[in-house]
């Protein structure tokens, strides 16, 4: 009992040593600005990371939750909303865990992290070894990568109701070289104003989206017919399931808070707020649409042009730049470890050494602008792995020996104070997400993602664009037998 309290004081100790460090180094950087620019640009309070989680959890799915609400049926989807947000919430708890109980131990063999960015593939390869590692990088990376995808198609999606001048293919050349700007931003450590800023913006779009649907009322002869096939059913199930699997980037997070221990209970905090975000948004919209939104994945397609809704739509388009910044900085630590650059002070010299991992982005964006039906698809095949089943087992792994668990660093939460309860929920994880999440999911998300190749192929230059007035009329025009 006495080691184990010995071994926590050095741990906290070893913690503090960290966050004075960084402390001193945002006094000197905020020193000659009165602290401005340490307020604006440094970030690691508990206070951060909790803007991060609830900004970066939810962004252009904002959008899409109705489109999945009309796939789901009202019902279905509220219910499936707080069961996702639960058990997203718990499998980041188990990371943080396992990210505290990695970072402990090397800090026993006197390992600093002052200029290293600790990220998930390496607490798994601490604890489980390379399977572990490559396993995790593989899924996490890809993840990340058609996240960013995702956040530059939605961009394109929503300025297009703006603007359509431009077709959507257009406005995603354009948008990924906004996004290659992210290049700039050093770690989660800088996101605190653009964090709380986006939060900010979700929020607005969400509360505009339930008052303006409330506003707007019932489109004529609305019906409400979902869920009508089973693909439809999983598919909307996969988008909910990427809704509430954000948590690709905890680890990050963490890592970028002062002390990180504390992190335990923020993700749960973060889905509480969120669920006020995302249920009266998708329920209003459902409510004033119904089945047509089964055409529409964009909410905004639907919604009445005005200036609120503008206002809206601008505020996303900055909203998605941030959460690019997020999906995206993972990979750029990645990929400058691999070239030997991590450690590199010069942020123009880091900058240019991730440029190349926005190319690839920018690619895959034009290929697949599938807005709606590509996030279920990562949902079931990506999601469903990297944020709920591997992190799971990963814990059950890390502490099945006894000894193991007599030593863990983090106790057992005070609401499953039994390893053996640990287990059970974990194992229902494991299964549910396995079964519903990646097979039945998987393949209502793919039978869907193909269905828009073949409707529309791929590099579409406008998805679900309406037809130019010149067509409509035509087709408007056309003798009818």
């Amino acid at each position: 009992m006495l080691s184990q309290k010995q071994a926590e004081e050095a741990m906290v100790s070893s913690f503090d040593d960290t966050e004075q460090e960084e402390r001193e180094v945002e006094n000197k950087a905020g020193h000659s600005m009165f602290g401005l620019k340490s307020f604006l640009w440094h970030g690691g309070s508990v206070y951060d990371a909790w803007f991060s989680c609830a900004s970066n959890q939810v962004a252009q799915v904002l959008l899409t939750l109705p489109y999945s609400f009309s796939q789901l049926g009202m019902l279905s989807g509220i219910i499936l909303q707080i069961f996702y947000g639960i058990l997203g919430s718990w499998t980041a708890y188990l990371i943080s865990v396992l990210y505290v109980e990695y970072r402990s131990r090397k800090e026993k063999e006197n390992f600093s992290f002052k200029n290293h960015v600790i990220q998930w593939f390496e607490v798994l390869d601490g604890l489980l070894g390379p399977f572990w590692k490559a396993l995790g990088l593989a899924f996490n990376c890809t993840f990340l990568l058609f996240g960013s995808v995702i956040q530059l198609i939605a961009c394109a999606s929503n300025i297009y109701y703006i603007n359509d001048k431009l077709d959507k293919r257009t406005w995603t050349y354009i948008f990924g070289a906004c996004c290659a700007t992210t290049v700039f931003i050093p770690s989660f450590h800088n996101y605190r104003i653009w964090s709380f800023l986006g939060l900010g913006m979700t929020t607005y779009t969400a509360w505009y989206m339930t008052i303006a649907s409330l506003v707007h009322g019932q489109v004529e002869g609305v019906t409400h017919s979902g869920p009508t096939s089973l693909v439809f059913y999983f598919t909307g199930a996969t988008n909910i399931l990427y809704t509430f699997g954000g948590h690709a980037v905890t680890v990050e997070i963490m890592h970028a808070m002062w002390k990180p221990q504390k992190f335990k209970y923020i993700y749960l905090l973060a889905t509480l707020y969120v669920f006020t975000l995302t249920i009266p948004s998708a329920v209003a919209v459902y409510w004033a649409f119904g089945d047509k939104l089964l055409t529409h994945s964009n909410a905004f397609s639907l919604l009445p042009d005005s200036g609120w809704r503008d206002a809206a739509v601008i505020l996303m388009l900055i909203h998605q730049f941030i959460t690019f910044g997020f999906a995206c900085t993972p990979l750029y630590f990645v990929w400058e470890k691999v070239v030997g650059m991590h450690d590199t002070k010069s942020l123009c010299l880091r900058a240019l050494t991730r440029l190349p991992v926005v190319i690839p982005i920018w690619f895959l964006a034009i290929i697949f602008p599938f807005f709606g039906p590509i996030n279920s698809a990562v949902g079931s095949l990506l999601v469903s792995f990297t944020v709920y089943i591997i992190p799971a087992l990963a814990h059950m792994l890390t502490y099945r020996s006894a000894s193991a668990r007599k030593k863990a660093e983090e106790k057992l939460p005070f609401f499953l104070p039994s390893w053996t309860a640990v287990y059970v929920v974990n194992t229902f994880v494991v299964v549910w997400v396995l079964v519903v999440g990646f097979g039945l999911g998987g393949w209502a998300s793919m039978t869907n993602f193909i269905k828009q190749v073949d409707t529309f192929g791929l590099f579409a230059k406008c998805y679900q664009c309406p037809p130019p007035p010149s067509a409509a009329a035509a087709a408007a025009a056309a003798p009818h037998h």
